[in-house]
């Protein structure tokens, strides 16, 4: 399974293209603009680890810190364009586990990716932390640990991206998630604006979850708003 990297980062050029480094790297990533909404998807999809821009609009990185040791867990790497090293011992004290400059060499910051990982999975093996349990929808199951996909008790294949679809779905089971919100979640927040790579993956999808793929049963349009997964109803 793939380490999944919450990238907070204001900036829409650094946010992309580093996005798309870390993704070549092997990592799952997803993106946000502010900490605000990526406290809300952190909650919905955990990461393993988060690169939080300091300087961000709304609330700043370093008032951000806290609220992602608490109610996220995952150890958390600042980026800042700041050189001031009142900012550094200021993170590093909040609790940040660790702290690298803009500009940086992005080498660099993969091997301090690696280096806060390790140290996070030695802790992790040490607390016997459970792995995260499996989501049930009906006759869907839906294990982020192992990243498989069984229905009625048969392995589905999905691409990476389908996988993180469903899963944002099954996170909220029944209910409806608006296109904006799957694109933010799934794509990142540069993605805003173009909904058809959802309504693409969508599609493929049901191709492979439902029985007709035309008149689907579990993943349901509600138009003009977004999608809402459901267990089948029995016939």
């Amino acid at each position: 399974m793939a380490v999944h990297i919450l990238f907070v980062e204001d900036n829409i050029l650094l946010r992309r293209s580093l996005a798309f480094n870390l993704e070549n790297a092997g990592y799952r990533v997803t993106t946000a603009a502010t900490a605000e909404d990526a406290l809300d998807y952190a909650r919905r999809d955990p990461p393993d680890l988060v690169l939080l821009d300091i300087g961000l609009p709304g609330m700043d990185g370093l008032d951000a810190l806290p609220h992602f040791r608490d109610q996220v867990g995952a150890p958390v790497i600042f980026l800042t364009g700041r050189r001031r090293q009142l900012d550094e011992a200021l993170g590093l004290e909040l609790g940040a586990d660790d702290y690298i400059v803009k500009p940086f060499d992005e080498n660099v910051l993969l091997a301090r990716i690696k280096a806060v990982l390790r140290r996070a999975s030695r802790a992790a093996a040490a607390n016997n932390v459970l792995a995260r349990a499996p989501l049930v929808v009906g006759d869907l199951s839906i294990d982020p640990a192992a990243h498989t996909v069984r229905l009625s008790g048969q392995a589905v294949a999905l691409s990476p991206r389908e996988f993180a679809l469903l899963h944002a779905l099954a996170l909220e089971a029944g209910r409806v998630v608006s296109v904006n919100d799957l694109l933010t979640r799934v794509w990142g927040a540069e993605y805003e604006g173009q909904p058809q790579v959802v309504y693409v993956n969508i599609r493929w999808l049901r191709e492979k979850l439902e029985e007709n793929p035309n008149k689907p049963k579990r993943i349901i349009t509600v138009r003009g708003v977004g999608y809402r997964l459901q267990a089948e109803a029995a016939v």
